[in-house]
């Protein structure tokens, strides 16, 4: 006959538990299976800034251009991208959180920011230094990048340039100046990098070898360093 144990105390475990927060003797611990983020978060990097970079070389013409790229930044470049972000930092990696969530942010802040640049007016200026502290912060996270994999060092070292050209253009006057169609170029690149490496992460751990190759780096004290193709 079994006890019946509903009469216990809610702390007081039935006899023969194992108090909570341990494992049985020789039980394996359970394991925690978090998918890689990243191929994610470079994905809704790479559209969004081939998007917006295709209309800052002037391109595309069209007036209402912008409204997709607007789109794109608030649901897929900001959201998602948040999204990766947070998850990095449940993964411990402090690159891939930092990277995610403060892109995520620009392209939110990028939502916010265009339309009412276009109904407040001429703004170049302040946008300039906008631009120019995004190339900052990109180019301290190329440091960090220099130990990740080749075709993410090559996205921060792209999307530093682009930034810089960027906020050169926007002093210049914005739209339309040579410095900002240059900037878009190297978005364009910066943004088949990133998708890229997305693919590479995606179909190396879905086929289980290396498909796209992401090389390797070597460090400042000679050592090569192989990288999980799976993280960023």
């Amino acid at each position: 006959m079994n006890e019946d144990t509903r009469g216990l105390h809610p702390e007081q475990p039935p006899p023969g538990a194992v108090p909570p927060g341990e494992a049985p003797y020789g039980a394996a611990p359970r394991a925690s299976a978090w998918a890689d983020p990243a191929p994610l978060g470079l994905a809704a990097f790479a559209l969004t800034t081939l998007l917006l970079s295709i209309v800052n070389t002037n391109l595309l013409k069209e007036t209402a251009g912008i409204l997709p790229v607007l789109g794109l930044a608030a649901f897929y470049g900001g959201l998602a991208q948040f999204a990766a972000g947070l998850m990095e930092f449940r993964r411990g990696n402090t690159f891939g959180a930092t990277a995610f969530v403060s892109f995520a942010a620009f392209w939110l802040s990028y939502w916010w920011i265009a339309p009412r640049v276009a109904l407040a007016g001429d703004a170049h200026n302040a946008l300039g230094l906008f631009l120019l502290g995004w190339a900052i912060f990109t180019a301290y996270m190329t440091v960090g990048a220099l130990r990740v994999s080749l075709p993410v060092l090559a996205v921060f070292v792209l999307l530093a340039l682009t930034f810089l050209f960027l906020a050169i253009g926007s002093f210049q006057g914005g739209a339309g100046y040579a410095m900002t169609e240059v900037g878009g170029w190297f978005g364009i690149l910066t943004g088949l990098a990133a998708w890229y490496a997305s693919a590479a992460t995606v179909i190396n751990e879905t086929h289980g070898r290396t498909v796209l190759p992401v090389g390797r780096i070597r460090t400042a004290q000679g050592e090569r360093v192989r990288h999980d193709e799976r993280s960023v």
